[in-house]
């Protein structure tokens, strides 16, 4: 599974050289969506006696968010760290959680049945596209918007969220990845035991650029194929409008402020 650290304040801060989030010395958090991956992979686990993995791309101190996964419950972890790796946007961030997934497999020789779990989207971006950017680079199916999963040896059935009211079952073979969104369960949270093998006994493995072997061109900033231009705070603007009068005159008024404002 993939898990992302995000920022845990209300306003980030932006590098105004590169126009990327400034991480480095900032409180971060696991991405709130990403808890919810999370606790699906442990619950898969409990029911069917799997391994969960667990991998992060991110600054030394996103090793913080696997050190919580691990107390969760999570068997291993893996941390993609490496100033080349900074500045990336989904299509590279995408690519190099692929390589470390084809590296992690072979290692493990586990490249015919696996599922990748990922939260529908993070946060700090909000975009939704690794997800499916991660499933493209591995060639596998992928299935987005989850709400309830059933898994048997070599398949899963999922109901996905379609539109407002409409679900829609999908059924497919693994390996597979999907994404989960928000309400699909309530997230656990560590225990006293857990966080101490976490913290005493469980090792995080590091992967730098050379160790995934990966093309210099292709990840970070320059395997980037989005270009900020700027990045910037709107301004806040308060003007509040009193509306006095009946309860007729009033929505009559607030239809007409309304409509100068083209919201409708």
């Amino acid at each position: 599974m993939c898990i992302k650290q995000v920022p845990g304040v209300s306003e980030v801060k932006i590098d105004p050289k590169t126009n990327t989030l400034v991480r480095e010395g900032v409180k971060s958090i696991i991405n709130p969506n990403d808890r919810n991956a999370l606790e699906l992979a442990l619950t898969l686990k409990e029911e069917h006696k799997v391994e969960v993995i667990a991998l992060s791309m991110g600054p030394p101190q996103a090793e913080e968010a696997l050190r919580e996964a691990l107390a969760m419950g999570i068997d291993r972890a893996f941390l993609l760290s490496d100033r080349a790796f900074a500045g990336a946007d989904t299509l590279a961030t995408s690519h190099t959680l692929a390589l470390a997934i084809k590296k992690i497999l072979k290692e493990f020789n586990s490249e015919e049945k696996y599922l990748i779990i990922c939260g529908a989207q993070a946060v700090d971006g909000d975009t939704g596209q690794v997800p499916p950017e991660l499933a493209e680079e591995l060639g596998i199916p992928q299935i987005t918007y989850v709400q309830n999963i059933e898994l048997s040896e070599d398949k899963i059935v999922v109901e996905r969220k379609f539109r407002a009211t409409e679900i829609v079952v999908i059924e497919t073979k693994l390996p597979a990845l999907i994404s989960v969104l928000i309400d699909i369960n309530k997230p656990r949270f560590p225990s006293m035991v857990g966080i101490m093998k976490a913290y005493e006994k469980a090792n995080v493995v590091y992967f730098d650029s050379n160790a995934l072997n990966a093309d210099k061109s292709k990840i970070g900033l320059n395997g980037s194929m989005t270009e900020v231009e700027k990045i910037f705070f709107p301004e806040r603007k308060v003007n509040p409008i009193m509306i006095e009068g009946s309860a007729e005159e009033i929505v009559q008024k607030l239809c007409q402020y309304l409509k100068n404002d083209k919201v409708f």
